[in-house]
């Protein structure tokens, strides 16, 4: 949507406002839907009237009350993960580069999992899983040492990372009561199930500082440094601060997103590489692809609610993420990448 230049000039990609304008439109749709979804169901026309201050009072009480804090909670969670894999794709100039496959998200899990373990309270479980994402990219970048994050072997470290974190967390499990495993368990699927404004809130506060500091501040400098360290440097870009800035940024808001609904799995991964594909722009396509991400999650919530089953929205993204996976790795083997 909007782009900076080196030289601080602000542009407007047309082709990335029509597809952030069509997501979002999408996502405001499946919003309603879910808001007026439940064992009292309302009309979505009853849905518009009362979030504007027109209902009833018993249904602005279920809309406002009860559904309202949920639906925002996964815009916002979609969106956190959606900028995150956007960054790290970027960094990485690979589109299997998300947080879900370089272990920041287990890193997340891995130090939430303790708390829980330990008996910790929410709060406490937020600022673990914050942390932990943090630390795990901060580890990455550290035995990645200076060859930079690019290239499958900045993936391939991520890669052994996660698998680390996970054999830790299966660690963790064993050595929990049946009730603290049974809440782990709950909390490692991903879900928006009882999230409130008290999730919402932090993590849209984290957005409002993150999204501008990638957008203006580190926008241009992704876009040269995909191509190739030395042309960043001759092009004036300060290589490491840009670098360092979107790493512990991008690692931040995908710990938060965690903190507030658990690791929903494969949206990081997904919401980039169809916004990049959909836009035809290089870079990390920021705003477009965090209304990808919104739609992913708000639709993967409906999908969930209307399975039959009661079911986590982990669970659905992970099952639609999975296909996308297989059918990324046969497109980027085709094309001689892999």
């Amino acid at each position: 949507m909007i782009t900076t230049t080196v030289g601080g000039r602000i542009g407007v990609r047309p082709r990335a406002v029509l597809v952030g304008a069509v997501a979002l439109l999408g996502m405001a749709a499946l919003a309603v839907l879910t808001l007026g979804t439940g064992e009292f169901p309302i009309a979505p026309g009853d849905v518009l009237r009362t979030l504007v201050g027109q209902g009833t009072a018993a249904q602005a009480f279920i809309v406002n009350e009860l559904r309202l804090p949920r639906v925002v909670t996964a815009i916002l969670v979609g969106m956190a993960l959606a900028a995150g894999g956007a960054v790290f794709q970027s960094l990485t100039r690979n589109p299997l580069g998300s947080p879900d496959v370089l272990g920041i998200a287990n890193g997340a899990s891995t130090a939430a999992l303790a708390v829980v373990i330990a008996g910790g309270s929410s709060a406490q479980l937020s600022l673990a899983a914050v942390a932990g994402g943090v630390a795990a990219a901060l580890l990455i970048q550290l035995i990645g040492g200076r060859r930079g994050l690019h290239g499958y072997r900045f993936i391939l470290i991520g890669i052994g990372m996660a698998a680390v974190l996970q054999g830790i967390s299966g660690w963790l499990l064993t050595k929990g009561v049946q009730m603290e495993n049974a809440r782990a368990m709950l909390w490692l699927t991903g879900s928006f199930d009882g999230r409130g404004w008290e999730d919402a809130l932090p993590l849209l506060g984290v957005l409002a500082v993150a999204v501008p500091l990638l957008t203006l501040g580190c926008g241009p400098g992704l876009r040269m440094l995909e191509m190739g360290d030395d042309i960043a440097t001759g092009l004036g870009i300060p290589v490491r601060r840009v670098r360092g800035t979107a790493l512990l940024t991008g690692a931040l808001v995908v710990a938060c997103a965690a903190a507030a609904a658990g690791p929903v799995n494969f949206v990081a991964l997904i919401a980039p590489n169809v916004t990049r594909r959909l836009t035809r722009a290089p870079g990390p396509n920021l705003l477009p692809s965090m209304a990808i991400g919104a739609l992913l999650t708000v639709g993967a919530d409906w999908l969930a609610m209307h399975s039959g089953y009661p079911l986590p929205v982990g669970v659905v993204t992970g099952a639609l993420g999975g296909v996308y996976l297989v059918w990324l790795l046969t497109t980027e083997r085709r094309a001689g990448r892999i």
